[in-house]
């Protein structure tokens, strides 16, 4: 089987990385203050043989950068950050722009409407398309979401791939609640180019992925490897650095899980927060001794 691997967790490995504190602009901060760091997380990662760089974007949008008073450096941050992917990817894989959630991530009611929000998703995805080989809307948590990012990531003229978080408890579900299989449809008719769940438990993909699959289009998971994100959790507004990485998440366990996957029809494999280039490696590693091409 022909398997494509991701990149591990981006933004939780620049704020470890860093050794600094946590703060409201997490991995945009960590990027500003240690030039270099991205850019050698990505190198690492394909030494641990991922063949896509996922760019350190996510949470680099108006709305975040707004509420901390920089927002006239939009642009140059994203453009750092791209620089930082492309350079380490170079002669190596692609690049994945990623573009995450306005407002909040994991909290689908803060989302904004439709004609808001499609605006603001897609001035991101115009200014990286000629640096990206994809786009990648990650941790999508409601059809709301999904319809808004979609719309707004095909203004780069790129393949679109749609991320969905889902319920740790239930993989079949958003983390609004909403069917996973009717998202994936929508997503399919929307003219996405590839289908994945991230940013949930590990345990929940293989429901998330028997969902997705009916929507026809190559799927993948990259789970996390957080504590529970439980429905009460998510009530409190929970930051960054709240959330508490499980001890028993290590490479070979989270690859245990990753190439179960395959038996769920993903062709698209990585990690998300808490996962970092040895559990990658341990997939590579995998994937290579079962047989599989990564591609």
């Amino acid at each position: 089987m022909r398997v494509t691997l991701l990149d591990g967790g981006i933004g939780q490995e620049m704020v470890k990385r860093s050794g600094d504190s946590p703060t409201p602009l997490w991995s945009t901060q960590a990027m500003m203050d240690h030039p270099g760091l991205l850019q050698a997380i990505h190198r690492d990662y394909f030494d641990a043989g991922a063949t896509i760089a996922t760019t350190n974007t996510y949470a680099i949008l108006r709305d975040r950068l707004v509420k901390e008073g920089i927002e006239d450096r939009f642009e140059s941050l994203q453009s750092a950050a791209l620089a930082e992917a492309r350079a380490a990817a170079r002669g190596r894989g692609r690049v994945a722009g990623a573009i995450g959630p306005l407002v909040a991530t994991y909290r689908p009611e803060t989302h904004p409407a439709h004609s808001e929000a499609v605006p603001q998703y897609a001035e991101v995805a115009r200014n990286m398309a000629d640096r990206v080989d994809l786009v990648l809307c990650e941790t999508v948590a409601s059809l709301i979401h999904a319809r808004a990012i979609l719309e707004g990531a095909l203004a780069a003229r790129r393949p679109v791939w749609v991320s969905f978080t889902v319920d740790d408890e239930d993989g079949s579900r958003l983390r609004s609640g909403e069917p996973v299989t009717e998202a994936a449809r929508a997503m399919a008719e929307g003219g996405a180019d590839a289908i994945l769940a991230n940013c949930a438990a590990p345990e929940a993909m293989p429901a998330a992925l028997d969902a997705i699959a009916p929507a026809g289009l190559p799927c993948g998971a990259y789970g996390n490897a957080f504590t529970c994100i439980t429905k009460d959790f998510l009530r409190d507004d929970p930051k960054a650095d709240t959330l508490q990485a499980r001890r028993d998440m290590g490479p070979a366990l989270y690859a245990d899980h990753a190439l179960s996957w395959l038996d769920h029809g993903a062709t698209i494999l990585g990690g998300c927060c808490e996962t970092g280039p040895a559990h990658i490696a341990e997939i590579a590693r995998r994937l290579s001794v079962a047989g599989h091409e990564i591609a």
